[in-house]
């Protein structure tokens, strides 16, 4: 998936040059999309070092976690439904991410324990913990080393390990080498999203194209978002790097040791099959409920009311 975007954004380079793009039109963009991640955060000191993190709303508390390419700011966007409902929405930047350390170890589980780190500085007891995409591993993490500490887990398109799914060949030294520099090119990524918008939905958000411009202005701007809010890469290069690592053949866990009330959603179209891992938490978690929808993709376009209208229910039902 990164290799296919990548090498796209690659490509595009020689085009920016031919059409006449100006490095001026970048500097723009890039220059807006860092002051959206400033002024909008707070640091604090975690076991790991430095680990970045934003609020939203008022209420009962819900920790959400950010998938591939985000942070703070994917994380309070994502969840934004949550907050207007009426909750308190506590949204770390993973290891990597943004202002947030990236320590020699970054595991799903270290992440898990940071979150606890997070907690306590917040004074908070017990919170249900929302996990999207790459961000499910680390929130299935937490649901299994700290149920004292968690009260509920919601598995949201999860990147998780689904048993039976074929092996992914790795890339080639090459193709690692592209993806090793391409991760630190805010320039590069910019060309991508910039020249040919469809190819990135698809290989980045896993969403079918065709599914977006058929979709309304609304949802239209709310892809758009995603896809642009990931600049500035370069600020989120370790994290990105290390999600392809994490999430490239995810590990098993043990599921069937998380005693939480559990939801997993995810929908049959989703390009990075995430269905799978959905039914697969399902089944293993012990009293745990499956949400699937037929089409949306990865970033559930068109249907973003129902499935936080299930996630709202979920919380509100602890």
């Amino acid at each position: 998936m990164l290799r296919r975007s990548l090498l796209l954004g690659l490509a595009g380079l020689g085009a920016l040059a031919a059409g006449g793009v100006t490095w001026r039109s970048f500097s723009v963009e890039i220059a807006e999309a860092r002051a959206n991640t400033r002024g909008r955060s707070t640091v604090f000191e975690s076991r790991f070092g430095a680990m970045e993190f934003a609020e939203a709303g008022t209420g009962a508390p819900v920790l959400m976690v950010h998938g591939t390419g985000g942070g703070f700011d994917q994380g309070l966007d994502m969840s934004r439904p949550l907050s207007a409902a009426g909750f308190r929405v506590i949204a770390p930047s993973r290891f990597g991410y943004l202002r947030s350390a990236f320590p020699a170890d970054p595991s799903s589980e270290n992440q898990a324990d940071a979150f606890v780190d997070l907690l306590d500085h917040l004074g908070i007891a017990r919170a249900p913990v929302i996990g999207g995409s790459a961000g499910a591993l680390s929130a299935l993490q937490f649901a299994i080393r700290h149920p004292e500490r968690c009260s509920g887990l919601v598995a949201l398109v999860p990147a998780a390990y689904a048993p039976g799914r074929p092996p992914v060949e790795p890339p080639s030294a090459l193709a690692q080498a592209i993806i090793e520099y391409a991760l630190k090119s805010d320039f590069l990524f910019w060309s991508g999203i910039t020249l040919n918008e469809d190819a990135m939905i698809g290989a980045l958000l896993a969403t079918d194209p065709n599914l977006v411009r058929r979709a309304s202005e609304d949802e239209r701007a709310r892809v758009r978002s995603i896809l642009r809010n990931i600049l500035p890469v370069s600020e989120r290069a370790l994290g990105l790097s290390n999600d392809a690592k994490l999430a490239y053949t995810p590990a098993p866990m043990p599921l069937e040791r998380i005693r939480v009330p559990t939801l997993a959603v995810s929908l049959e179209d989703d390009r990075f099959q995430t269905m799978a891992a959905a039914r697969h938490i399902a089944d293993s978690v012990p009293g745990a409920r499956l949400v699937a929808f037929p089409s949306g993709g990865h970033i559930w376009v068109g249907r973003e009311r129902e499935v936080f209208d299930e996630v709202g229910a979920f919380l509100s039902s602890l």
